[in-house]
């Protein structure tokens, strides 16, 4: 929840908005040293309640057994002498994982902590235990780093199998949507967020910047359907950077396992996989303007190492659809129904045109842990236009042997399981230093949120034998700590003579899942410096300055004005754009220190309704109160449809229907459909259809806007419910009550 939704909804609902605190000036990234990706679990008790349904949102249309899951643990954290473990609640919710910040701390070479750089986590976030996201890779030129999250809120629910706004599923059991994104990131520390619409109802795992574009990987597709532009939105992807949010995501190529021969029957596969699954990549590096991908996990497709486009030729949005992907010569070729325990590819690092290595994750079962082939580093040799593998290195990791980690629970401890993510450096005398992440198997509700390893090992390129390698062995750079997981490990940026600036991520003040904002709407601009100080709140009337922060906005026909201010901290300004902005693309600018600096996002889309309903936790809660009259129009109740628990947290609280002959009406408030009508405006509940008796604003409160609606009898026990709306065409984010 942004801090103008809880400044609006403390002015209808009562409460005080939060404050954000920034962080210390960064000094920059310096060339020679590490960049190590970690995210820290900020969840507590209250993110997850025992017994709360489970996706917090699911559609009608989607595949929810039995409207959901009931919760089995809080959102605790597991730690020693407790028997929650918030990641047990993946047995009940295939789907789950919680938001959590994101973190880059610079390190030396030999692991030494150099500083730490926060991404605000309004800008983005990861998903803490999904362990494949977050590698982190140095753009071609040198000049930049790049990785992959969601621009969502720090602690909700589902996001890394949510929609994305411009690629909607119906079947995703998981029916929010959040954008996919890109973090640009110059050695100076400036941040520019990036919004795809791809990889919808899963996650983007990595991204690289070369030529000018973004090339990605990842994977899609939560539902039970194959719709095209959803299968479409997976694998290899390419972005521009700086994209209007409204970008249809653009795939590189598509991978069949039907092109490849099955080594089992000398002939091609004949079987085609589920459409886009065969793409389910996840690695990536480009060497000498070739980009190559790894796919390591799921029961589709080939594990092993891809070449993509021509050898020397990295694809261009032009040709972007064109592009064949093949399997380098040598790698493995066994479907992964054929090869259940192996090999698993994930980070690829090339010492040289000849001599490449591959971090394999091993096959996630403990039993196989210490006796797997091919978990740990693999090294390859090419030899006449074909790759085989001369050894894996394993000695040091200790693999399927538990560790302890302090202050976490022992029946948890996790074992090493293979390597992740990984970098290298060619030390000029014969030798390089590998760094790679570990993987882990336990007994953990979902091992991904293993506390795991930062470890190194140094090689020597002429070794061609596991004998000659046979002295090698890996150390522990970073040692495993809880609450903490370990995700990217790359090299940090060269440095610039004039850093570029910082770029604010602009959205809807309701939810950050909307491709545009609308003129009369609040919104929201995340970055780092954007006040100097903390101002505080802003009481009375809405000032065009605070604390010496102006935010303007340049329009389609090019006006420029200034926007009314809600909200002011260093990083985070929220603001109402006056209803005469025109629609159309537009450049928000924020100026601080009188001027001193500023920071701005262009292809920012402005449309005529951006609908955002707002809620009040991170399962979607809805901020609405239900109204009941009797029959003869008498008033019996007026109730919100939340309630406050024990520790200040927001929690449904039922709606009574009352007798098959009362009225119920149902208000909630949001921001972006001011220019609505009741008339072109629909909703379901829980799949049925509402009556809707208004839409529009809501005129007490500077932009706010409200939605009335009356509750079908037939709703009855419904239990949780989840309400989706479309003004004139437009979807506003779903949103969840509780029926009884």
């Amino acid at each position: 929840m942004t801090s103008v939704t809880k400044l609006a909804l403390a002015i209808i609902l009562g409460g005080a908005p939060s404050v954000m605190m920034a962080q210390s000036t960064f000094p920059g990234f310096f060339p020679g040293n590490l960049v190590l990706t970690r995210s820290v679990y900020t969840g507590d008790a209250t993110t997850v309640t025992v017994g709360q349904f489970l996706p917090p949102i699911c559609p009608s249309t989607g595949a929810c057994a039995s409207n959901g899951g009931a919760a089995t643990a809080n959102g605790a954290y597991p730690v020693a002498g407790s028997t929650n473990n918030v990641w047990n609640n993946d047995a009940v919710d295939g789907s789950f994982g919680i938001t959590s910040p994101i973190f880059l701390d610079q390190i030396t070479p030999s692991g030494a902590l150099v500083n730490t750089l926060a991404i605000p986590p309004g800008m983005l976030v990861t998903s803490f235990s999904s362990k494949s996201e977050l590698a982190v890779n140095l753009s071609t030129d040198g000049t930049a780093i790049t990785l992959n999250g969601y621009i969502a809120p720090a602690n909700t629910i589902d996001v890394s199998n949510s929609n994305t706004p411009g690629v909607y599923d119906p079947t995703n059991p998981v029916g929010t949507s959040y954008f996919r994104a890109v973090a640009q990131i110059a050695p100076n520390g400036a941040i520019q967020v990036t919004p795809t619409n791809a990889y919808s109802g899963n996650n983007g795992r990595a991204s690289i910047l070369a030529n000018g574009s973004y090339f990605m990987v990842g994977n899609s597709n939560n539902g039970s359907g194959t719709a095209a532009n959803v299968t479409t939105s997976t694998g290899v992807e390419m972005a521009t950077p700086g994209q209007a949010a409204t970008t249809v995501p653009q795939q590189v190529g598509t991978f069949s396992i039907t092109s490849v021969i099955d080594p089992a029957t000398g002939k091609n596969y004949t079987t085609a996989d589920k459409a886009g699954k065969d793409n389910n990549f996840r690695g990536l590096t480009v060497f000498n303007n070739t980009l190559y991908v790894t796919k390591g996990s799921g029961s589709n497709g080939i594990d092993t190492v891809y070449q993509v486009g021509t050898a020397g030729t990295l694809p261009t949005l032009a040709t972007a659809a064109s592009t064949p992907i093949t399997v380098l010569p040598g790698f493995n070729t066994a479907s992964a129904k054929e090869a259940p325990t192996g090999p698993n590819p994930f980070g690829i690092w090339f010492a040289n045109a000849t001599t490449l290595y591959v971090a394999d994750e091993g096959d996630g079962t403990g039993a196989d842990a210490a006796t797997s082939k091919y978990a740990g580093l693999e090294k390859w040799s090419l030899v006449n236009g074909t790759w085989q593998m001369d050894y894996v290195l394993q000695n040091g990791l200790n693999l399927g042997v538990p560790y302890s980690i302090a202050n976490y629970p022992t029946s948890l401890n996790p074992a090493t399981d293979g390597l992740r993510n990984l970098t290298g450096i060619n030390n000029g005398n014969g030798t390089v230093t590998l760094y790679a992440i570990t993987s882990t198997v336990s007994s953990n509700g979902d091992t991904g949120a293993d506390p795991n390893m930062l470890v190194m090992i140094t090689d020597t390129l002429a070794n061609l034998t596991a004998a000659g390698a046979a002295s090698e062995a890996f150390t522990t750079v970073i040692s495993p700590q809880a609450g903490t997981v370990l995700r990217g490990i790359g090299h940090a940026p060269q440095s610039l003579a004039a850093g570029p600036k910082n770029v604010p991520v602009i959205g809807s003040a309701a939810t950050p899942g909307l491709e545009s904002i609308a003129p009369g709407s609040l919104a929201f601009a995340y970055e780092v410096g954007l006040s100097t100080g903390d101002p505080g709140p802003i009481l009375g009337v809405l000032p065009e300055e605070f604390g010496e922060t102006t935010v303007s906005i340049k329009d389609a026909s090019g006006a420029t004005t200034l926007m009314p201010l809600l909200y002011v901290s260093p990083t985070e300004v929220s603001f109402q754009v006056p209803s005469s902005v025109a629609t159309g693309t537009g450049t928000v600018t924020v100026s601080s220190g009188d001027g001193a600096q500023t920071e701005t996002a262009t292809n920012v889309q402005i449309t005529k309704l951006a609908p955002g309903l707002f809620t009040l936790n991170n399962s979607g809660l809805a901020a609405t109160y239900a109204v009941r009259y009797s029959a003869a129009g008498a008033l019996l109740a007026t109730e919100p449809a939340y309630q406050t628990s024990a520790l200040g947290t927001f929690l449904p609280l039922p709606i009574n229907m009352g007798a098959t002959t009362d009225l119920v009406y149902l208000t909630l408030y949001g921001t972006g459909f001011d220019a609505a009508t009741a008339a072109t405006t629909t909703a379901t509940v829980n799949g049925v259809s509402t009556p809707v008796l208004y839409a529009g604003s809501q005129t007490e409160y500077t932009g706010v806007d409200q939605l009335n609606l009356q509750l079908p009898h037939s709703l009855t026990g419904s239990g949780n419910a989840d309400i989706q709306v479309t003004f004139n065409g437009v979807a506003a984010n779903p949103v969840q009550i509780t029926i009884q």
